[in-house]
C-alpha cells in the first residue's frame, strides 16, 4: 500500500489520489454567469448550450506502467448535435458499446499538460453507467504521448503533487 504525503499541505492520504476532473466544460465559464440558468442545459455528464454547442464528459486514463493503478482524469469533449442525440438516445442500451467512437475537441485543461483545450480527441462507448474513455488523438501533444505509452509513477507523483499545488492556489 502506498501513501501520499501532499508536497503543498503536508497532509497524509491513505492512497495517492488519482482522478481529478473538472464539473464543467470551459465553455460554461464563458458564458456570463447570471445567463448560465436560461442558456445551458446540465446533466451531469452532458451540456449544452444556446442548444447550439454540445459537450459530455469522459474518462482520459493515463497508464502508470511501474504502479497497479492509472492516472484519470473526468474531462470534456464537444460532440456534434447529432452524436450528442444519439448518445442520449443509447444512454441505457447495452448495444451502445458496438458505437463507433464520437470525434470531438477537448474543453478541459488537464494540469501540468499545458494548454489541452481544443486537442482532437474520439470518445469511445463503453458499458451501462460508465462515460466514455477519451482518447487524444492529437500527434505528437505531450499528454497524447504519455496517454499512449505511460508513465512512471514517480511522473505521476510529480504531477498529483503540481495539482495538488493548485487546489491550495499555492500555484
Amino acid at each position: 500500500m502506498y501513501t501520499y504525503k501532499c508536497s503543498c499541505c503536508g497532509e497524509v492520504f491513505d492512497e495517492m489520489p488519482l482522478c481529478f476532473g473538472n464539473e464543467f466544460p470551459a465553455y460554461y465559464f464563458t458564458i456570463p454567469p447570471e445567463e448560465r440558468e436560461q442558456r445551458i442545459e446540465y446533466g451531469g455528464s452532458w451540456c449544452y448550450v444556446d442548444e447550439e454547442h454540445f459537450f459530455h464528459r469522459g474518462r482520459l486514463t493515463i497508464p502508470i506502467i511501474d504502479y497497479h493503478e492509472d492516472l484519470v482524469f473526468n474531462v470534456w469533449t464537444t460532440i456534434s448535435e447529432d452524436n450528442f442525440c444519439l448518445r442520449m438516445d443509447l444512454w441505457e442500451d447495452t448495444n451502445r458499446i458496438n458505437q463507433e467512437p464520437y470525434f470531438g475537441w477537448m474543453q478541459t485543461d488537464v494540469p501540468t499538460y499545458g494548454k489541452t483545450i481544443s486537442l482532437k480527441s474520439i470518445a469511445i462507448e463503453q458499458d451501462l453507467g460508465l462515460i466514455p474513455e477519451i482518447k487524444l488523438i492529437e500527434e505528437n501533444h505531450p499528454l497524447t504521448l504519455d496517454q499512449e505509452n505511460g508513465i512512471t509513477l514517480e511522473k505521476a507523483i510529480s504531477i498529483v503533487d503540481q495539482i495538488m499545488k493548485i487546489q491550495h492556489g499555492k500555484s
